[in-house]
């Protein structure tokens, strides 16, 4: 078998786009994943004539032109596209005082807030403008021209120069966080609490955890390419992503279970798989969690012990209980798709159970289930620890699971009696199928409050994407990682050249 020259492990969003690029860049590429079916926390799944997301329901800018979205960036690199279907309002919020629908278009959301607090709707269209300034400067520099190294700067001086003049009133925000803009414009508490709800979907932390620039770029998409839903759900994303990687000769190995990666005097020389065999490479990019890579991919021995101390340290969001039902759709024809439900305004939202996230995509892709029947995929936070399957565990999930009933019964009363199919998900399911440290979505990195870990390492030939590597715990974050590890692992003129052909 012919070496590689580069090896990736995981099929992640991330994984995937790294390595689909770095394929299109000319080299021999494969990609090792566990389970059997690819896309990581984004792959679906099927059960009795139904498709589940496992994770992301929620995306824009998969077909604009223009679009700012990287994962839409990298498919058009690749020659690959999807079909999607746009939608408005984009969702609902769901207060224990009222529900209001959120839509693309900034004036018609806060037309819905101000039927809860005039004053706060118009407090927040400081804080929208004051950010909404900072993505049309970002706008115009694509993630497709970043790397991760200093000849960055080389690529934006020399494209991109009045881009960053333009971006020089806002060099402030870049590291402020959403809860320093709130600060100054905002004294409204339900709006305040708002913008946290809408950060805390945006990254799993709150207004003062969340960087400015991640709002800004959600506010700025939403509201010019729209949000949709693509068609097949999120397993077609990663179906065109795969699709990409293998158009361009790069390799997809399923059901290949990394054990090790290998480490010779300080540089990477491959990795071994569970059944003994050695796959050589120079380079080896982990889309594995940060603790995951750290503690079971190398040696103690491989890493600085106080690097690998402080990285294994990493604050983590916490894992979530996920509902995944097959229901009897008969009566539902105005049902919409996507709900956030608050049951107790006094609670924090981040405390487990009290948030509660839901889709239902058949609402837009019927094809996801049988005739006359929906999909739905309901979710929130719950923390790993105290989770065992002992005697108890089945218990504890009809247990843990009934907040996310109770939020489904604010959009669908008689949901119980119409569930077909019942797939409950806890934190242990959540480390098992996607090989998740406690089954966590990333690190929980506060503003201020350290920086993320960056695509390199301290091994040569070693290299890291995902979700642990940028902010956000969303489908751009962890797809601009892999623009950003692929670019730099090749020659500048290498990205100028790409960047020249999808001008």
């Amino acid at each position: 078998m012919q070496d590689s020259d580069v090896i990736v492990i995981g099929s992640g969003i991330g994984g995937l786009c790294a390595a689909g690029l770095l394929a299109y860049y000319g080299k021999r590429v494969i990609v090792c994943e566990s389970h059997v079916i690819p896309g990581g926390a984004a792959h679906s799944f099927k059960r009795r004539g139904f498709e589940f997301d496992s994770g992301p329901s929620f995306y824009c800018g998969l077909t604009d032109t223009q679009s700012l979205n990287p994962v839409k960036q990298v498919l058009d690199v690749l020659g690959e596209s999807i079909q999607v279907i746009p939608y408005d309002p984009l969702g609902h919020y769901h207060f224990p005082e009222g529900t209001i629908a959120v839509y693309s278009d900034a004036e018609r959301y806060r037309h819905e807030v101000q039927k809860i607090t005039p004053q706060g709707a118009r407090e927040l269209q400081v804080f929208e403008k004051r950010l909404l300034g900072l993505y049309e400067a970002m706008r115009a520099i694509p993630t497709l021209a970043l790397r991760a190294d200093w000849q960055v700067i080389l690529i934006l001086l020399k494209s991109y120069l009045p881009s960053l003049i333009k971006m020089l009133p806002y060099l402030p925000l870049l590291q402020s966080s959403a809860g320093d803009v709130m600060d100054a414009t905002i004294q409204n508490l339900w709006v305040r609490r708002l913008i946290d709800l809408e950060c805390f979907l945006l990254s799993g932390l709150k207004a003062h955890g969340t960087i400015a620039p991640e709002v800004a770029f959600m506010l700025g998409e939403r509201s010019r390419a729209g949000v949709e839903y693509p068609v097949g759900g999120s397993g077609a994303i990663v179906q065109a992503l795969v699709n990409g990687l293998e158009r361009w000769g790069g390799q997809l190995r399923l059901g290949c279970h990394v054990e090790q990666i290998l480490v010779e005097s300080g540089k990477v020389v491959g990795v071994k798989l569970q059944q003994g065999e050695i796959l050589p490479a120079p380079i080896v990019i982990s889309n594995a969690s940060i603790w995951d890579t750290y503690s079971h991919l190398l040696r103690p021995e491989d890493l600085p012990a106080t690097y690998r101390q402080a990285a294994l340290e990493t604050p983590a969001v916490e894992s979530f209980m996920h509902l995944h039902l097959g229901i009897r759709a008969d009566g539902l024809e105005s049902l919409t798709g996507h709900h956030v439900v608050v049951h107790d305004s006094c609670q924090d939202i981040t405390i487990p159970g009290n948030t509660c996230m839901i889709s239902i995509p058949t609402v837009w892709d019927a094809t996801l289930a049988p005739e006359r029947h929906h999909v739905v995929h309901a979710y929130t936070l719950e923390s790993y620890t105290g989770w065992e399957r002992n005697e108890g565990y089945e218990q504890k999930k009809q247990q843990k699971a009934q907040s996310l009933y109770r939020a489904l019964e604010r959009i669908i009363p008689d949901i119980r009696e119409r569930v077909v199919v019942e797939l409950i998900g806890t934190p242990l399911t959540h480390a098992h199928y996607l090989c998740r440290y406690q089954g966590t979505y990333g690190p929980a990195i506060a503003v201020g409050k350290g920086m993320f870990p960056s695509t390199h390492t301290p091994i040569q030939g070693l290299y890291r994407v995902g979700d642990s590597t940028m902010p956000g715990i969303g489908v751009p974050a962890v797809a601009a990682s892999g623009i950003l590890c692929a670019n730099t692992l090749v020659k500048l003129h290498q990205t100028e050249e790409l960047l020249e052909n999808f001008r």
